[in-house]
């Protein structure tokens, strides 16, 4: 699987299970509302901050978000999981 090809369905994920609007999800990660839209509709990638910054909040997720750190950011190259 094409981990960059994965962010749109990544990032849509995440918010589904913490109920948060695109603009909520937005303010959690200090971007803007445009940028996720961008993000889900795959017309950009986040930055490496950005990819640490949605590790953090799927770890402290717990179990809610163990399945997805280890699909999508497990053994990808984003630099932030060792």
């Amino acid at each position: 699987m094409n981990a960059q090809a994965d962010i749109p369905r990544l990032v849509r994920e995440i918010r589904a299970r913490t109920g948060l609007t695109q603009e909520k999800f937005a303010a959690k990660l200090g971007v803007t509302f445009p940028t996720i839209n961008r993000w889900e509709n795959d017309r950009a990638k986040p930055s490496p901050l950005a990819m640490q910054r949605i590790e953090e909040l799927l770890r402290s997720m717990g179990d809610n978000g163990a399945d997805l750190l280890k699909r999508y950011l497990e053994s990808k190259n984003y630099g932030v999981i060792p």
